[in-house]
């Protein structure tokens, strides 16, 4: 099991890299974690919804994602509550108050996908939640400690060299541990190291002879382009870089699967911006509302900031908007909440597209492949593209299509829209005839193709960087 002394210390990557490395040496791999809390969540192909963060791990692995790799998503809808997705569907929102209540009542669920996966694998490589030194929350754990004490996983502590003071992050994590914990924890990983490791080699030695407990590597501060798992992501904080192509995303305060856009990130004519303020807007060439996980209260938002009125502006210049789930909805004339679902009641949305949407109770959960419907307009260059991504939404629009548009605006439910690189390719292609220049120099990544090699960038920077014997003897032994 991989922990980490804080949240963003790189638990998910370094899983991912032992998940592939295990791979490579011939091994059945999958990746586990029992809950996580991201908006940015993917369905399987049984139509079951689960975390990201798994997925780009499964994907290390070589392995189809099972929603048995993360029986438990929370996906947040306000400061104070959440979605409870248990095995893939939806349980209800809950109070943070009453899910830490209710929480332990899922261990069944828990270790029943955690057995299913372990009956089918050589290695699950299980990830913690956060920090294991959360002494409020300790009592209750189901995602770090509790969850290493259920199936008896040795823990590999992870420590981030990059925030500072990774020395006392990692003494200080060991000494809240109870004296049972302590013995679980095999060894330690220093996560985004930049400089001169011999430097830092008396402190290793130093942190060794506190906690007793050996470090096992110190891993660079590796340059990887994977999946994000939720907020913490690297990429809403990026500066703006000149580029022939200009999207402007609205950072939206619950945006969701924001992976939408990382396929028009990796290509060299163009540059993704996030926004959330009226003024960083700029001239794009095209805005894209994303989706989120509470649509009326994100559009409410952009009312009360002025993104909705520049939104409705830049539409009105006849430059392109696109809306996808969410971002779909809130183009629209009107939303409905009958049963409050996100929000209640009704609003009006920006009547960019003569569609209504009213929120269900029941969850559309599926993935799609296809063609993109016919439309017409500045981006009619996506008719007919090729796609396989998936829906997730508890809205219900006015249409059967899976794209839609009025004159320069348009909408589609479709996640992964853009996975494909021909269909990524149109639309940018699309975007640079609108200004004139040549479509030709267009040129899409293979995506699917990419994320292996970074996969094996990955692996080779642990390799490197690891203890890999030393690592093999702790999964050998167990505890």
């Amino acid at each position: 099991m991989i922990q980490g002394t804080t949240s963003n210390a790189g638990k998910s990557l370094i899983a991912a890299g032992l998940c592939r490395i295990f791979r490579q040496d011939g091994y059945r791999v999958a990746p586990f974690k029992s809950q996580n809390m991201a908006l940015n969540s993917y369905i399987t192909r049984d139509g079951l919804e689960m975390g990201r963060a798994q997925v780009m791990q499964a994907e290390a692995a070589g392995v189809e994602p099972q929603v048995q790799m993360n029986p438990i998503l929370l996906k947040p809808t306000s400061d104070q509550g959440s979605q409870v997705i248990v095995n893939g569907e939806v349980r209800g929102v809950m109070r943070a108050a009453d899910y830490y209540r209710y929480k332990t009542q899922l261990i069944p669920d828990i270790l029943a996908a955690y057995n299913q996966l372990a009956a089918q694998n050589d290695i699950i490589v299980l990830e913690g939640a956060g920090s294991p030194a959360e002494i409020n929350l300790k009592e209750n754990d189901i995602v770090n400690m509790g969850m290493a004490k259920m199936v008896q996983a040795p823990v590999l502590l992870v420590g981030d060299i990059d925030r500072g003071g990774v020395f006392a992050a990692l003494a200080g994590t060991m000494l809240l541990l109870e004296e049972e914990e302590k013995k679980m924890v095999k060894g330690t990983i220093i996560n985004k190291f930049r400089g001169d490791v011999k430097i830092l080699e008396p402190g290793l030695g130093m942190l060794e002879d506190i906690i007793h407990i050996p470090t096992l590597g110190v891993v660079p501060y590796l340059h990887l382009d994977v999946d994000d798992e939720d907020s913490l992501t690297e990429r809403f904080s990026r500066r703006n870089t000149a580029a022939t192509i200009d999207i402007a995303v609205i950072r939206l305060p619950r945006i969701s699967n924001f992976t939408d856009f990382n396929p028009l990130e990796y290509m060299e004519q163009v540059s993704v911006r996030y926004v959330s303020s009226p003024g960083q807007l700029g001239d794009a060439d095209l805005i894209i509302l994303p989706g989120t996980k509470n649509t009326m209260d994100d559009l409410l938002w952009m009312r009360q900031n002025g993104l909705e009125a520049a939104v409705q502006k830049h539409a009105a210049k006849g430059k392109p908007v696109l809306g996808i789930c969410g971002g779909f909805q809130m183009l629209g004339r009107s939303i409905r909440d009958p049963l409050g679902v996100e929000h209640g009641g009704q609003i009006n949305g920006m009547g960019l597209l003569p569609l209504e949407t009213e929120f269900a109770g029941e969850k559309t959960r599926t993935r799609t492949q296809g063609v993109l419907d016919r439309v017409d307009g500045p981006l009619a260059s996506l008719s007919g593209q090729p796609f396989d991504g998936y829906e997730i939404h508890m809205g219900l629009t006015g249409t059967d299509r899976n794209l839609v548009n009025w004159k320069n605006v348009y909408g589609t439910y479709l996640h992964g829209i853009f996975d494909r690189p021909e269909t990524a390719q149109a639309l940018i292609s699309a975007l640079m005839r609108e200004k004139g220049m040549d479509p030709e120099a267009v040129k899409a990544l293979d995506i699917a193709a990419y994320k292996q090699q970074q996969y094996d960038i990955l692996a080779d920077g642990l390799r490197r960087s690891l203890d890999m014997d030393e690592v093999y003897r702790i999964v050998e032994r167990g505890l």
